[in-house]
């Protein structure tokens, strides 16, 4: 606990420092890259500063092209995860609730991650339809198919929207183990303890020949693969 509260001014400063950077990179590199690279960098700082550490496993299964990284999500560490341990350019598909946090949501329109309503059916589907002209011209994107954060180390149903976006942009679908999150952040920010966190990249699911009435059933296959890799 004591350890927690020294880290967070720290982890607050650098925030603010990285985030700053990660707005100027997005005026003057529209492509994203670069705001990219500067949240890689504060995703590996903030873990550094509260003191978790990484085992990454399975990049040799990561595709030559771009793809949908869907994950489980059980916690505000898994961004910075994502960020810190996927060796690729991608961008966030967010909540659009996250687009109206000062610097958070000013960092996420620059940089080129996608906002989703979800309580907007028609400016939901015109952000999915954006997202995939992002991919189709080559970048990936990370998501959240769960929806929302999990209270346990259980991964829930996941959600077909992100599946029809893999399939409306005819990429893989790459499922992704976070394991052990729970024990090192187990009820929010500030029980936050030092540990190890298992980040595991699954074989690609291909979307080839599939149509999109099979969201679903892609939903469930990577849902499968990311459990497969969380320890309850």
């Amino acid at each position: 606990m004591l350890r927690t509260l020294l880290a967070l001014p720290l982890l607050a400063a650098v925030t603010l420092i990285l985030g700053g950077a990660g707005l100027v990179a997005g005026v003057v590199d529209r492509s994203g890259w670069l705001a990219h690279r500067i949240a890689r960098l504060w995703g590996r700082a903030a873990l550094a500063i509260v003191g978790v550490h990484t085992l990454v496993s399975g990049l040799e299964h990561v595709p030559g092209g771009p793809a949908v990284y869907a994950a489980n999500h059980a916690s505000v560490l898994d961004i910075p995860l994502l960020f810190a341990c996927l060796p690729v350019d991608f961008r966030l598909v967010h909540k659009s609730s996250l687009s109206l946090l000062p610097l958070i949501g000013w960092y996420l329109f620059l940089a080129g991650h996608v906002s989703i309503d979800r309580g907007n059916p028609f400016r939901a589907r015109r952000s999915l339809a954006s997202a995939v002209r992002r991919i189709r011209g080559g970048t990936s994107v990370a998501v959240f198919p769960e929806g929302t954060r999990s209270p346990d180390a259980r991964v829930r149903l996941f959600k077909r929207g992100s599946f029809l976006l893999a399939l409306e942009a005819g990429v893989p679908v790459v499922p992704v183990s976070l394991d052990g999150v729970k024990r090192v952040i187990p009820q929010g920010i500030l029980t936050l303890r030092p540990g190890m966190v298992r980040v595991r990249v699954h074989p690609a699911l291909s979307t080839a020949r599939r149509a999109a009435s099979e969201a679903g059933t892609l939903a469930a296959a990577a849902r499968r693969a990311v459990s497969s890799g969380v320890e309850l």
